[in-house]
């Protein structure tokens, strides 16, 4: 695994102080590596290659100078560097009183008070005193937090001119600041809740402890190398030298240890370790998960869908098997909460139980968890994106969280070929109000809709979803509830789908209607597969109102027969299968009125029930496509003769 580099594309350094500092000399003796006797006003910019520096990041190096640049020059430069270094003789008082009466004030002034681009504090001419502004630079830094660092260097004998950059560069790159607080020697509140949600994306068995095993994971996805035996022990040592409770009784490492590792590696100048971890897990300088991170780009083209692929798959299912500590095949309240204490927020509220398969006490299953995420996939793919990300999804340079979703083909190829190559089909519900789509489509995920559920001005979700297996292939069927009033102003969105289905109340005369005319308004002449169903059929079937019965309307547009739907737990299985076998195989129509009209007589003398009607289905379709193949081939044969 590769370790996730800054999102720095280049570090722009400015120096900045009195004149007669050294800040020009400072810059030449860098590049030349020797003292310049003859030192110009200003010194060009000049441009480090990223190959020749620690970080491998390009860097800019700009001079200032009071003779030759104007004070909103001087503005212009601040704003646009990275880090400044702020220059002072240490054989001048006046220009080290300079640096808190005049220049750290200018560029909180410039930059705002809350400024956070880093300062380091230079200290340069150190060949002229036999003495040290340490102890004053120290009083300094903490009153000002911006200034990151301190250094005392000499552009004549080039004592510490490399760490002069390098500190600069350091506090863009990797800044403490962020951190950690000086005057408190603690981590900052940002800094320990990162850290936190790292620690607890590691203890993958959620015990609240990182064993050997969990440790190795840690280093590899931060530093692409397992620990070795020897340096597992000399941490956990530490940890128990200098903080109680730092390693349990078994041995792991505690979260308070872990906190601690990082507070010593900050304290002892290794702030990027820290960041090289923070940024494995998407954070930036500002501690917030980058925006790059969470949503990477997505092209879905028109006529393609979003699903999860394999990998998204196996995540979510292993994700709630790890929270799932109970295993008894559900989330409750407990668990979904300490899921989602790695997240901003959880993806769903009280009303998951009407979309999705839960248990008896409405806490989500594995099914419905996983059934959640494909839904989220099909309807709003950068959710998903964006929770794979919080919940630790393994991301670097190489890889981000797109492989847990794949882009579909083009729907239109998949009518051509009569044979659909997706995983999750989408089913758009119509009927009339009263008709029972509710019902339907809450008995999809195996609930008994009751219309008290719903108060005043409540609405249920409109879209259910569950699994249904094909031919021995588990799809996700998601069945949307299409509330219309007027017919007329269904959109392209409203209309396209992967399968329809009409519903009309057996028990009502008027119902089958508003069926009719949608069917012959938008689908009439359209290759989408659709299905006729008639709801509530256990009280009673009455004509309906109009020139045609629904049976008449269907063997005259050349649909399947209608379908009666009950209460049942078969039929309704049964319904649900056709549905997504339809959507599975669409403009197969003339296979589909061969199978409907053969199982329907099998049905009548009691030789087909449940599951065998559908192994019928899959062997009738069969048969008639491989009929139909060797007739054009003999046709073909044929003609050539």
């Amino acid at each position: 695994m590769v370790v996730r580099h800054n999102l720095h594309r280049n570090v722009r350094i400015l120096l900045v102080g009195d004149r007669g500092v050294g800040k020009t000399s400072l810059i030449l003796s860098l590049v030349s590596e020797e003292f310049p006797e003859d030192v110009p006003p200003k010194s060009e910019e000049i441009t480090i290659p990223a190959d020749v520096t620690p970080e491998l990041v390009p860097t800019n190096i700009v001079d200032y100078s009071a003779v030759e640049q104007s004070d909103m020059q001087l503005v212009e430069e601040v704003q646009r560097a990275n880090v400044i270094c702020v220059v002072y003789s240490v054989d001048d008082d006046d220009t080290m009183d300079r640096v808190t009466s005049y220049w750290l004030p200018f560029l909180r002034e410039t930059l705002s008070h809350t400024h956070r681009c880093p300062v380091v504090l230079v200290g340069n001419k150190v060949d002229l005193v036999d003495y040290s502004t340490v102890d004053a630079a120290m009083d300094i830094m903490n009153d000002y937090k911006e200034v990151e660092s301190f250094v005392e260097c000499s552009a004549k004998t080039l004592n510490n001119i490399s760490e002069m950059f390098y500190y600069a560069q350091k506090a863009v790159l990797h800044p403490t600041g962020p951190l950690y607080i000086t005057d408190k020697q603690d981590l900052t509140e940002p800094c320990k809740k990162a850290l936190t949600r790292i620690f607890k994306i590691c203890d993958l068995d959620n015990d609240g402890l990182l064993n050997d095993h969990e440790l190795n994971y840690f280093q590899k996805r931060c530093f692409d190398s397992p620990l070795r035996p020897e340096a597992m022990d000399d941490i956990k040592a530490l940890l128990k030298r200098n903080i109680s409770g730092g390693v349990s009784n078994s041995n792991c490492i505690t979260l308070s240890g872990f906190l601690f590792l990082h507070l010593l590696f900050l304290q002892r100048g290794r702030s990027h370790t820290t960041w090289a971890v923070l940024r494995s897990f998407g954070y930036n300088d500002h501690l917030r998960m980058d925006s790059s991170y969470l949503f990477p780009k997505l092209k879905v083209p028109y006529g393609c869908s979003t699903e999860l692929s394999y990998r998204g798959q196996m995540f979510f299912l292993n994700l709630f098997e790890r929270f799932d500590s109970d295993k008894d095949g559900a989330l409750s309240p407990h668990e979904q909460e300490k899921l989602f204490s790695i997240c901003p927020a959880p993806p769903w509220r009280t009303e998951l139980k009407h979309i999705v398969p839960t248990n008896s006490q409405g806490w989500v299953t594995a099914d419905g968890f996983l059934c959640f995420w494909v839904l989220t996939t099909l309807q709003d793919p950068n959710t998903t994106l964006e929770y794979l990300a919080h919940f630790g999804y393994v991301i670097n340079e190489t890889e981000s969280q797109l492989s847990a979703l794949q882009v579909t083909r083009e729907k239109s190829l998949d009518l051509l070929k009569k044979q659909s190559t997706r995983n999750v089909y989408e089913c758009h519900v119509f009927g009339a109000k009263g008709v029972g789509k509710t019902t339907l489509c809450q008995g999809f995920i195996g609930r008994k809709y009751q219309a008290s559920e719903v108060g005043a001005g409540e609405t249920l979700p409109t879209s259910t979803v569950n699994s249904v297996i094909i031919y021995g292939q588990e799809k996700f069927l998601v069945l949307k509830e299409m509330n219309v009033q007027n017919i007329n102003s269904l959109t392209e969105m409203d209309v396209s789908c992967d399968v329809v289905c009409l519903v009309y109340d057996c028990s009502d005369p008027k119902s089958f209607g508003y069926v009719a005319s949608l069917y012959k308004k938008y689908y009439v002449e359209n290759n989408m597969p659709v299905l006729v169903v008639g709801n509530k059929c256990e009280e009673g079937e009455v004509a309906q109102e109009g020139r045609l019965q629904p049976a008449e309307f269907c063997d005259l547009h050349h649909l399947s027969p209608p379908h009666f739907f009950s209460h049942q737990p078969q039929r309704q299985k049964e319904l649900f299968m056709k549905l997504a076998t339809m959507a599975a195989f669409p403009r197969f129509h003339a296979a589909w009125m061969l199978f409907y009209r053969h199982t329907s007589h099998l049905k009548e003398l009691g030789l087909l029930t449940g599951d065998s009607i559908m192994l019928k289905a899959g062997l009738g379709i069969t048969l008639f496509a491989a009929l139909g193949f060797i007739f054009v081939r003999l046709l073909n044969s044929a003609q050539k003769r």
